[in-house]
C-alpha cells in the first residue's frame, strides 16, 4: 500500500520545519508542490528552497496547478464541496505516481490540521493509501510570537473562526481567512494584533486599538496585495483591559 505524507511546513520560514518534518520529506519517493499561478510563485519558490535545503536525496518532484474555486457560487458549502471534489481527481492522478508500497508527500502551509484541507480532500480519493500527518507551525503560532503575547489569557478561552463567520468578540478571537476584513465591523475598542506573511522576509505586524489602527491595516494590506498579487494575514482580536 503506497503511504501518503501529509506534511506540515510552517507558515514560511525553512526554519519553521521541524525534525519530524524533515525525516518525512526525506522518505518520500514523490514530493508534490502545488502551483497557484505567476501570482503566487514565491509560494511554490518556498516549498522548493525547503526541499533544496532538507532533502538529502533525489526524489521526483511534481507540481501540480490549484483549480479555482468558484467564489460567485452563493452556496458557499456547495462551492467548496465541488472544489474539494476536482482536487480529489487531481489528488488521485498524482498518487497514481508514487511506486506500489512507496511514499509521497504533500507539503502543506502552516499545520493540516487547521484551516487546510488536504485530509479532506485525501478521504475522498479512492486509491488505497496509508495517511501518516506531520503538524507544523501554524499562522496562529507565528503571530502571538511575532508579537510576544500568549495566545490565551488566564482562565479564558479562544475562539478560532474566519472572516465569514465573525459575529460579536465575546472571548479572545483568531480570525483566518478574511479577505473581506470583517474587523472593520468589530468593537473598535477591542485591541488588535494583525500579521501578514508571518514567518516570511516580509512580514508585517501591527497592534493597537482597532479604532485607531483599522485603517491603517486596511491601508498597508492592500498596499501589500499590490505588491505580491496574494496575501495571507491572521489577527487576534482581544478584549482591552
Amino acid at each position: 500500500m503506497k503511504t501518503i505524507l501529509v506534511v506540515g511546513i510552517g507558515t514560511g520560514s525553512p526554519e519553521h520545519l521541524t525534525i519530524a518534518a524533515i525525516e518525512a520529506l526525506n522518505r518520500a519517493d514523490t514530493l508534490f508542490v502545488p502551483d497557484k499561478g505567476a501570482a503566487k510563485a514565491d509560494l511554490a519558490d518556498v516549498r522548493r528552497t525547503i526541499i533544496a535545503r532538507f532533502v538529502t536525496g533525489t526524489p521526483r518532484q511534481v507540481s501540480y496547478a490549484i483549480p479555482r474555486r468558484d467564489a460567485a457560487n452563493p452556496d458557499y458549502g456547495a462551492g467548496v464541496d465541488d472544489w474539494h471534489r476536482r482536487l480529489a481527481a487531481i489528488f488521485t492522478g498524482l498518487i497514481d505516481q508514487v511506486p506500489e508500497n512507496g511514499a509521497g508527500a504533500f507539503l502543506v502551509w502552516g499545520d493540516p490540521g487547521l484551516y487546510d484541507s488536504t485530509l479532506r480532500i485525501l478521504d475522498r480519493v479512492a486509491t488505497p493509501i496509508r495517511v501518516e500527518v506531520v503538524p507544523g507551525i501554524t499562522a496562529i503560532q507565528a503571530l502571538t510570537a511575532a508579537h510576544g503575547i500568549a495566545l490565551n489569557r488566564i482562565g479564558e478561552p479562544v475562539l478560532i473562526t474566519t472572516g465569514r463567520q465573525l459575529g460579536p468578540v465575546e472571548t479572545d478571537t483568531v480570525v483566518m481567512l478574511d479577505g473581506q476584513q470583517a474587523f472593520r465591523q468589530a468593537d473598535p475598542d477591542l485591541k488588535i494584533f494583525w500579521g501578514a506573511y508571518l514567518g516570511t522576509p516580509d512580514q508585517m505586524l501591527i497592534a493597537g486599538r482597532l479604532g485607531d489602527v483599522a485603517d491603517e491595516i486596511t491601508s498597508v494590506r492592500q498596499q501589500a496585495r499590490e505588491r505580491h498579487g496574494w496575501i495571507m494575514d491572521t489577527y487576534l482580536l482581544r478584549q482591552r483591559g
